[in-house]
């Protein structure tokens, strides 16, 4: 059974929308981060860094979003929603996942430390403002090279579009603006994907028991 460790509203959505996506079961094991659970001696020993999404699939664990949802897409799954490794299509679609890590979840991240995440001392909020124009510029690539598609391999959905979707989610909760019209029509396309709901209920069911 696969377990995955984490927190809603978080980086977690995107490997158990994943799960969702792939039609897995999974245990999903609520990592309360306001108490402190993340920094514990026990979560440690899972995630060294403390930080949320974890997957464990028998002996192995597996820490960051993008390698999580490429394992488990190459284990469970098939094209089109991971391309066959050493094609084409993968090859776009890894560069797309990099790019979703790299260029367009990094200003949000920023952001993010600079808010909450850092201790007080550390943050810096004269990021703020380069942050937010680097997510701009990286909002225009992502619209150029979605153009016209569906989705951003082309007419079909794939776990890069989870990765991307994600983050789109997550500046648009940040209030940062997106206008560029094909991205909100791909954002309208991806919102409601059962999958991804799916995903949201389990995640605030997992929280509220606690």
């Amino acid at each position: 059974m696969i377990t995955v460790y984490g927190y809603p509203k978080t980086r977690t959505n995107r490997v158990t929308w994943m799960l969702e996506e792939l039609g897995v079961d999974y245990k999903y094991h609520f990592v309360d981060l306001m108490k402190g659970e993340g920094l514990s001696k026990s979560y440690r020993a899972i995630n060294p860094s403390g930080k949320v999404p974890s997957l464990a699939d028998d002996d192995l664990i597996l820490t960051e979003s993008a390698a999580i949802l490429t394992y488990l897409g190459d284990k469970y799954g098939a094209a089109p929603l991971l391309p066959k490794p050493g094609s084409a299509l993968r090859g776009t679609h890894d560069q797309w996942l990099c790019f979703a890590i790299s260029e367009l979840e990094q200003p949000l991240w920023t952001i993010g430390k600079h808010k909450f995440a850092l201790p007080k001392e550390r943050r810096v909020v004269e990021v703020f403002e380069t942050a937010a124009w680097e997510f701009q510029k990286a909002l225009a690539l992502l619209s150029a090279g979605l153009g016209n598609k569906d989705y951003i391999l082309g007419a079909d959905f794939s776990a890069a579009d989870i990765l991307i979707g994600h983050t789109l989610f997550w500046g648009m909760s940040f209030k940062q603006p997106i206008e560029q019209e094909n991205l909100v029509a791909y954002i309208n396309r991806l919102k409601n994907r059962p999958a991804r709901l799916s995903a949201i209920e389990k995640e605030e069911q997992a929280a509220t028991s606690q």
